[in-house]
This record gives structure tokens, C-alpha cells and sequence, in this order.
């Protein structure tokens, strides 16, 4: 817990001022404050009887009182907004961090994490620090200066009662510590129920038509209730133990401050000498200093439990922030050179250790071929992507480009290289123009409307009522064929010297593939094209044709020799037409 404290606050080192602002009205603040129960001390001792009343002299103090008490106010008002930008500004950078870190992580961490656990790190847990933080900094740090104040002018009123005072303390940090570490184990459980149940939600509510076709909205109503279930078992004793920490302090408190009461009573009758002599004036201000006293440690107690959660969920984050990153290779040779050609000698992947994927794989392709890309489900299509674009890096053997082994060349330069469009399409909040510009940002309007013509994307494009200027995003009612559009549309601006195309136009009707195609045929002269695909007819006229299956090369050649050879390929290839 201490190291998690120390990182969090390390992100607040580039906000000392704030800090030191803080530390500077908390002092004065809590000062005045403390000198509030000494003038009323005074005021008692001058109106103790009948006739012995100094009226003048009270009403001093009752405007000092006033004075001490509204600039008391103002002070501790300062220090909270001091601590609130503290806070703010520093969970403002963890989050930044947070966000830039998943940008570094290898892809392999993405993949193995859900979307909601992601989200909630990102959101849910680091909105907790930040109230962890804003409860629980500003008590606590006032709160020691309290203690520490009060003990100073207790110790000056009587050192001997304030002495037991302090004895009897201990007992307050004893019960708390045993309760906070129950209220730690709950609150890290919690945490990662939260993670689970955000996770699921966001996982039933994006795939809503799924869920509705297969009729799973009971089943997934009651896993729901299940998650929720145990969430709130693990969050009723999380409450619970932190909920018991106010409560068994304050009793502990309220004995200390019995007995400091009764010392006081009867040092003030004079029937205690070991005491000494107290005036009623004296013991008023020592009850008052008593009650300040163990406020702090009421107070602390009651926000340890913020605490707590922010610390679990603080390691939550740490989590994410202390994964391994893709190592920076931006020192290492750009490549500018790139005519098309490309190799794979010996290649072994596998994405787990104990199950082999692929296994001295090779190819050998030449500038301005069409390599096609077939083979049933699992068989590695898309992993040989994955390895070109160097998302996962190969176990062992040489993947070259243009005569560059990519582990020699910078990521970024190579990716540069190839354009892609996914079977999966996507689309972010923003206008058509910056969609399509995705890539290459500096492109002009004329441009882009260019890139939109060649897909046959500009039709519809025009009849948005703002045109490219249109805001669209994820759910902005275009159909998925429509935003395949847009996504080929930024590979046509790009026009880069290698193409990768995963089931490119899975998601449009036969009409516009045709013309797409035929876009694709025009923008592919001259390229490397790597083309994925599970309809064949839409490759037979690919130069090359590479039949996977286990990972492996089967058999390869042009669409009339596969078929010739009576094959794998052939079968799969009658499979299509068969009823």
C-alpha cells in the first residue's frame, strides 16, 4: 500500500506548488481553529458567576471568535481548492498515461483483454483515485496538523492529562489497522468484480442483434444478475468493515475523552493534586482541545475506507502502466526503398507455446504480384498478417522486404508500406473528409473526393446532409457497406506500394463489389497485393494462389493449375456451388 501511495503521488511532484499552497492555508487554517477553544476558555472564566460578569471584555472575544472563526473558514476553503486541482491535474496525467501506455502495449495484451476491463481501468478505477484522493488528502493532511496542534496547547493547559491522552491513543491506530486490513482484501475483490461486471455489460450491449437472434436475453440477464449478485455480497462487506472503522474509533475516542473529563472535573475541585489546580475556563478548553483531538482520527478513519478503494484500484492501473511495452524502434532503419518485394524463409509461429500454428513457413513473392490467401477457418490466413505488419513477432526465421529483414527496420516505415482494409470496419467521430484522410491527414479535398469516386463512395457520400462534412461515428445510421466504403476509400488516397485486403468486401452488395473490384484492379498495378478471402471466385485471377491449412503451405500456383491438380483447392472450391 505504501508503494502504491508513493507512485500515485509521484504523479503530483509536477504540482508542488499546489502542494506547498496546500501545506501553507492548511496551517493557517487549523492554527486558527486551535486557537478558538482558548478564547473560549477565557470567556468562561469571565462570566463564572452571578455578578461576575466582564460584559466588554466578552464581547472582545466573542468579535475575536467571529473573526478567527470566518478566517478559519476561508483558509481551509483555499486549501480544498488547492487540493482539488492537486488531485485533478495528477489523476488528469495517470489517465494520459494510462491511455498512451495501451497505445505501447504489444497487440498480444489487447487481445487477451477485454474491452470493459480496459474501459474500466481507464475510466472507472482511476475516477476513484481521483475521489480517494479529493475525501481522503485534504482530511488527512489537516487532520495530522490538528493532532499535532492540539496536543501542543493541551500539553500547555496540563501536561499530565494530556500525557494520558496520548497513552489512551493508541488505542484508536490499534482498532482501525485491524479493520483496515479486512476493508483492503474486500475493496481489491470489489475492484475486480467491477472490472468483470463492466466488461460483461459492454460485451451484451454491443452485441445487442446478436443476442436477440440466439435469444440469450434471459440467459444473459441472469449471468448479469449473477456478476451483480456477487458484486454486491463483496461490496456489503467491503462497506461493512469500512463502515465499522468510524464507529469503533469513536467509541474508543469518547472513552479517552471520558476520562480526560473526569481528570479535568476533578482537578478543577481541587480533590485530585496529582492534576493540579484547573480553572472551569481551563477544562472547557481542554474538553474542546480533547474533542479536536480525536476528531482527526474519527475523520480519518471514515475516509480510510476512499482510501482504500483508491489504492486498489490504484494498483489496477499500476498494472496496466507496468505491462511490457513494443520496444522503441525509431532508431533503427527507415524503409524508403520499397519496391514490392518480399520473402518469408523458415518461418515458426505460434501464438501459445504449447500449440503449434505455423512451422517453417516460406514464400517468396515477387514486385507487383497478386498473392491470394485461401484455407479453412484456423488454418493462419490472417497470422501471416499479423507477422508482415509485425502486430505479433515471429518465433524464429526472416521475413524480408525489399531485401530488409523487418526486425531490422523501424515499424512505423514498414507499416507505412501497406495499406489495409479489414473485414471489420471502422469509423470514428468525426467528419467523412477525416475519415477518409485517416492516413494521410495533409491530403486536400480534391483529393479525397477523388479517392471517394474510385470506391463509388461518393454517391451516397453527397447525399449526407452535410456532405464530407458530415459528422458520422460508429452509430450514425451508416450501413456497414457504407462504412467498408470509406474505410477502402482511405487505402485508395494512401496509395501505398504494397495492399492487404482481409475480405474487403465482405459487407457490400454484388453490384458495387463488381465496381470495386475493378477499382481494387487499377489501384493494384504494380503493387504487392496480398488478398484474404472465402469467396474464391472473387481471386481467380490472382498470379498466386496459397492453399493453408495447420499453418502450413499445401499447395500453390494460378487458379487453372490448382484446379487441374484435382486438390485441396479444387474441393474447396466445388464446395461453393455444391447445394
Amino acid at each position: 500500500m505504501t508503494k502504491t501511495l508513493a507512485r500515485i503521488f509521484s504523479y503530483a511532484k509536477p504540482y508542488l506548488v499546489y502542494f506547498i499552497l496546500t501545506v501553507i492555508f492548511a496551517l493557517l487554517g487549523v492554527s486558527l481553529s486551535l486557537t478558538v477553544p482558548v478564547f473560549i476558555g477565557k470567556a468562561v472564566d469571565v462570566c463564572i458567576g452571578k455578578g461576575q460578569v466582564d460584559s466588554s471584555e466578552l464581547a472582545k472575544i466573542a468579535v475575536l471568535l467571529a473573526i478567527m472563526v470566518i478566517s478559519s473558514g476561508i483558509f481551509q476553503w483555499i486549501m480544498s481548492l488547492c487540493t482539488n486541482k492537486l488531485a485533478f491535474l495528477t489523476v488528469r496525467d495517470l489517465r494520459a498515461d494510462v491511455f498512451a501506455k495501451l497505445e505501447r502495449v504489444p497487440l498480444k495484451y489487447i487481445d487477451k483483454s477485454t474491452k470493459g476491463e480496459l474501459t474500466s481501468r481507464v475510466i472507472n478505477d482511476i475516477e476513484i483515485i481521483s475521489d480517494g484522493l479529493l475525501q481522503g488528502f485534504t482530511q488527512f493532511f489537516s487532520g495530522i496538523i490538528t493532532i499535532i496542534g492540539t496536543l501542543i496547547f493541551m500539553m500547555f493547559i496540563n501536561i499530565k492529562i494530556a500525557v494520558v491522552v496520548v497513552i489512551l491513543t493508541p488505542l484508536s491506530f490499534l482498532a482501525a489497522s485491524k479493520i483496515t486490513k479486512a476493508t483492503h482484501n474486500s475493496y481489491m475483490k470489489q475492484s475486480k468484480m467491477r472490472g468483470d461486471m463492466v466488461s460483461f455489460a459492454e460485451e451484451m450491449a454491443g452485441n445487442q442483434k446478436i443476442v436477440k437472434a440466439f435469444v440469450y436475453n434471459k440467459r444473459a440477464e441472469e449471468r448479469f444478475g449473477e456478476i451483480n449478485k456477487q458484486y454486491g455480497e463483496i461490496g456489503a462487506k467491503a462497506t461493512f468493515f469500512s463502515s465499522m472503522t468510524n464507529p469503533t474509533t469513536r467509541f474508543v475516542n469518547g472513552r479517552i475523552y471520558a476520562a480526560v473529563g473526569l481528570m479535568g472535573a476533578m482537578g478543577a475541585i481541587g480533590s485530585f493534586s496529582f492534576i493540579g489546580k484547573m480553572t472551569v475556563g481551563n477544562l472547557s478548553s481542554f474538553l474542546a482541545y480533547s474533542n479536536q483531538y480525536t476528531k482527526p482520527f474519527n475523520e480519518i478513519s471514515g475516509v480510510f475506507a476512499e482510501l482504500q478503494n483508491a489504492v486498489a484500484s490504484a494498483q489496477r492501473v499500476f498494472n496496466v502502466l507496468d505491462e511490457d511495452e513494443v520496444s522503441d524502434d525509431s532508431d533503427k532503419q527507415k524503409l524508403t526503398d520499397c519496391n514490392g518485394n518480399l520473402s518469408f524463409e523458415n518461418v515458426c509461429f505460434s501464438y501459445h507455446p504449447e500449440t503449434k500454428l505455423i512451422e517453417n513457413f516460406s514464400l517468396d513473392v515477387k514486385a507487383g504480384q497478386r498473392i491470394a490467401i485461401v484455407g479453412p477457418t484456423g488454418c493462419g490466413k490472417s497470422t501471416i498478417i499479423n507477422l508482415l505488419l509485425r502486430f505479433y513477432d515471429i518465433d524464429s526465421g526472416r521475413i524480408k522486404i525489399s531485401g530488409h529483414d523487418i526486425m531490422d527496420i523501424s515499424r512505423d516505415s514498414m507499416r507505412s508500406s501497406f495499406g489495409m482494409v479489414l473485414q471489420e470496419t471502422w469509423v470514428f467521430t468525426g467528419t467523412v473528409a477525416e475519415n477518409i484522410s485517416y492516413g494521410m491527414p495533409e491530403a486536400d479535398r480534391d483529393k479525397i473526393i477523388a479517392a471517394a469516386k474510385a470506391v463509388h463512395a461518393h454517391g451516397f457520400i453527397k447525399r449526407l446532409p452535410n456532405g464530407y462534412d458530415t459528422v458520422i461515428s460508429e452509430d450514425s445510421g451508416l450501413s456497414q457497406g457504407q462504412k467498408q466504403l470509406i474505410c477502402i476509400a482511405r487505402i485508395m488516397l494512401m496509395n501505398p506500394p504494397m495492399l492487404i485486403l482481409d475480405e474487403a468486401t465482405s459487407s457490400i452488395d454484388l453490384r458495387t463489389e463488381h465496381r470495386i473490384q475493378r477499382a481494387f484492379t487499377k489501384l493494384m498495378q504494380g503493387k504487392t497485393s496480398f488478398i484474404i478471402a472465402h469467396r474464391l471466385s472473387t481471386i481467380k485471377n490472382s498470379d498466386v494462389i496459397l492453399v493453408m491449412n495447420n499453418g502450413n503451405i499445401i499447395e500453390q500456383g494460378s487458379h487453372k493449375e490448382l484446379m487441374a491438380k484435382g486438390g485441396f483447392y479444387a474441393g474447396l472450391y466445388n464446395s461453393q456451388f455444391e447445394s
